[in-house]
């Protein structure tokens, strides 16, 4: 199994869309490359991301990103539907260069590459986010999401 992390927006629709892939094992909502180690505090940086265990032998890194890019806009800055603001940013971030290489392979192969503002980056800190915001849209189905419910449930 191997992990990458992806920022689509608020978490909590990106965490019930990824969770229903094929080769995805598990998913934790969480915050990628903030600045401090404690969910405590003034925002430091990070952007709501979804932690994805994935086998490589049924998922790579170019059909997930695929997937990702069905459900966001990849070409607004820091908003995603209602949700505007850094934290709200698209990215994808890993430990391992190899899904970063994977990943802006498959933004460079797009015709609209030039417009596309999801960041790569490696991931610098994670931090698992609070069991509140686990796996929420299933606890609170009418809580607010700017990903579509036919999307959400596209893969189930």
């Amino acid at each position: 199994m191997e992990t990458v992390y992806f920022a689509g927006g608020c978490l909590w629709g990106v965490q019930a869309f990824i969770k229903t892939l094929p080769g995805v094992q598990f998913t934790e909502a969480g915050r990628a490359n903030g600045a401090s180690d404690t969910l405590d505090g003034d925002y430091d940086g990070y952007a709501e991301c979804v932690k994805t265990g994935f086998d490589p032998a049924v998922v790579t890194i170019r059909e997930l990103m695929g997937y990702f890019f069905e459900i966001i806009d990849p070409y607004s800055l820091n908003q995603q539907g209602q949700d505007v603001g850094e934290k709200y940013r698209t990215g994808v971030y890993s430990e391992k260069e190899e899904h970063l290489k994977e990943a802006k392979t498959f933004l460079r192969s797009r015709s609209d590459d030039e417009q596309i503002v999801v960041e790569v980056l490696p991931l610098t800190n994670y931090l698992s986010s609070a069991e509140e915001h686990q796996d929420r849209l299933a606890r609170y189905p009418n809580d607010y999401c700017h990903i579509p419910e036919e999307l959400l449930s596209k893969y189930r």
